[in-house]
């Protein structure tokens, strides 16, 4: 049996009809027909099984797949590369298949933690794309390895300077800045005192960071005199 439809039927056997009713509540852009209803444990332990397999390339280039389940488990797989080239090249070739926030922000390649020099740069392009999660996907690289030692206000001037209609790409820049407001007050306020976000995006920002334990109710006091309204 191929791995492809070894797998398929494999996520079918660990099928929970309950959750998949629940999870497809979360996910309104899939369709209801993809989701097999896998719970995440049991996906994470399914995959661990065939990263030692040899066959496990033939199911990473077999894209598209039809389930999300199936997405699932390949960002688990890139996940679990340690190689930075594989990882990069993985990630690259799976990008425009993603389609929903949830394998989106799965996708976090071991091998991009070591954040070698050239990362940035990726973030960078990923932004650049016209597809709402490989945007997505970039800003939450800046967003998880560059808002601590590794910041640069540069990172956060090009999430700013997006502009899309997409709620998904939006979500993820308040959620950029909520964090950086967190990590980088200094630096990120300014950013809301000079309205240099969309509207939208910057009260969202305000209403995370608000409801974030990790800034202090003087900074949030700060917040509320800046909310944008109509």
């Amino acid at each position: 049996m191929p791995i492809g439809d070894e797998i398929v039927k494999s996520l079918f056997a660990l099928q929970d009809e309950g959750y998949r009713k629940f999870h497809a509540g979360l996910l309104p852009t899939a369709d209801f027909d993809t989701i097999i209803g896998v719970r995440m444990p049991a996906l994470r332990a399914y995959a661990k099984t065939l990263r030692r397999r040899g066959d496990v390339g033939a199911f990473l280039a077999a894209l598209p797949h039809r389930y999300y389940e199936e997405n699932n488990l390949h960002a688990l797989l890139i996940n679990a590369m340690r190689d930075y080239g594989a990882a990069l090249a993985a990630t690259d070739a799976f990008l425009p298949f993603v389609d929903n926030w949830a394998t989106c922000d799965l996708l976090n390649p071991a091998a991009f933690a070591a954040c070698p020099p050239g990362l940035p740069a990726q973030a960078r392009r990923w932004m650049a794309s016209d597809h709402t999660y490989t945007i997505r996907f970039g800003i939450g690289v800046l967003m998880r390895y560059y808002l601590d030692g590794r910041f640069s206000p540069e990172y956060a001037e090009a999430v700013a300077a997006l502009r899309s209609e997409e709620y998904y790409v939006n979500m993820m820049i308040a959620w950029y800045f909520a964090t950086a407001l967190a990590k980088q007050w200094d630096a990120a306020l300014p950013f809301l005192r000079e309205r240099r976000l969309d509207r939208w995006a910057h009260n969202k920002a305000i209403q995370k960071a608000i409801e974030s334990c990790r800034v202090t109710e003087e900074h949030k006091a700060q917040l509320r005199a800046l909310r944008w309204g109509r």
